[in-house]
């Protein structure tokens, strides 16, 4: 049962310590962490959280331990998956499934892919310093342990077994409901048209449909229409795209061999986007995506439709050689977004003009494992002056901000 916004006070027109704008996977995560600290805040997000207009849906997300992206991401990875089970703990519902990654690849591919440039050697790599459990299989150790992937001679591949899925609408359900618990106030169905700081950085005014409400820190943590909240010298380093997500039913015969796998990545070929990654098998089907990079959409009014040439393009291009057991029959698709930076990596800090605010969430599509340790590093930063987990890499100097 989600927590309603009916049940968590009056007007919005008081004071308050701290407002999150957007109750996706990082919001829900920093409203909890703030709200269990004993913090006074307000979750706010135009939509009823979870849902399907952002980023942090579609059934499940991959998690893994050492994360080719970059060495500095491995903490929130590790941390985590230590906050998702305290929650499974404490609230009964089942988050993370840890089924195994297997990253398959050629062992020399260079080849230039938004923050995976030698993915299998940085995976290897991030491995080896953190002490994070695996194996690296040849291409016949591939086909006897997991048949279901058509893999070339010279493929192998990286293995983890503490690599798996979390559930994002489960996720991000739970957290609310425990900030809520703790005493947060959600304004659901409420969507933030503006902030106004004041001159002298003490609060943020966060101008709503419903009103102003007035913050001593505020927390941007809205995706892809984050971009729109922080002004064009910040905003314009946020690029939302919008992402295509393929359910394909799985041969019968094949079933056995897809329901107990791991979940997958694979780059392939020459280009940055011969890429695709899956899921095992989950009611009879294989949920497995692609990433794209080009264009810029605007939230509100792209397309959500996924049509039965997409679901073909997918299949040709990236499935129909390499998974086995999987057909043609696409059962359903889903769009979600991602907002990317220059680097495709992260931004978790201040406002360079404007103390107040906190900008967190621009993940570049591969957020969502970190989510809960990013929320838990916000509220040390608000709470504390500092986090415990080093977040020096994800600030918006390197881009010259």
């Amino acid at each position: 049962m989600r927590p309603s916004p009916d049940d968590m006070g009056a007007g919005m027109d008081r004071s308050v310590a701290d407002i999150v704008v957007g109750l996706g996977a990082m919001g829900a995560a920093t409203l909890w962490q703030l709200a269990a600290r004993g913090a006074d805040v307000i979750g706010i997000d135009m939509f009823g959280p979870p849902h399907e207009m952002g980023s942090s849906h579609g059934e499940t997300r991959i998690t893994r331990q050492a994360v080719g992206e970059g060495e500095a991401l491995v903490p929130l990875a590790l941390r985590s998956n230590e906050i998702w089970q305290a929650i499974e703990a404490e609230t009964g519902a089942r988050l993370l499934t840890r089924n195994g990654c297997l990253l398959i690849s050629d062992p020399d591919d260079r080849v230039e892919r938004p923050g995976r440039t030698g993915f299998l050697a940085r995976t290897r790599a991030a491995a080896a310093r953190f002490g994070i459990a695996h194996e690296v299989l040849d291409a016949a150790e591939i086909r006897h342990r997991h048949p279901q992937f058509a893999v070339g001679d010279g493929d192998v591949a990286y293995f983890e077994p503490g690599g798996g899925y979390l559930r994002p609408e489960a996720c991000v359900e739970a957290q609310l409901q425990l900030a809520a618990r703790a005493g947060a106030q959600l304004r659901l169905g409420t969507r933030v048209q503006g902030l106004r700081p004041d001159p002298g950085g003490r609060q943020v005014e966060v101008i709503t449909d419903a009103g102003t409400v007035v913050a001593g820190q505020v927390v941007v943590s809205a995706g892809a229409r984050a971009a729109a909240l922080l002004g064009p010298a910040t905003g314009r380093w946020l690029k939302p795209t919008r992402q295509m997500l393929h359910w394909f039913a799985v041969d019968p015969d094949a079933l056995a061999m897809w329901q107990g796998g791991p979940v997958f990545i694979w780059p392939h070929g020459t280009g940055a986007t011969d890429f695709f990654y899956g899921f095992p098998a989950i009611g009879g089907t294989v949920k497995t995506a692609t990433e794209n990079y080009a264009g810029t959409v605007d939230p509100d009014a792209m397309g959500r439709t996924v049509t039965p040439a997409d679901h073909a393009r997918m299949f040709e291009t990236h499935m129909a050689t390499r998974l086995r057991g999987v057909g043609p029959g696409a059962v359903r698709g889903r769009v979600c977004l991602y907002t990317q930076t220059p680097d495709s990596g992260f931004v978790i800090d201040t406002h360079p003009e404007h103390p107040g605010i906190t900008v967190v969430s621009p993940c570049s599509g591969h957020g969502f494992k970190h989510s809960a340790a990013i929320g838990e590093a916000v509220s040390q930063r608000l709470l504390d002056g500092a986090s415990r987990i080093d977040l020096s890499a994800f600030t918006l100097a390197r881009f010259g901000a």
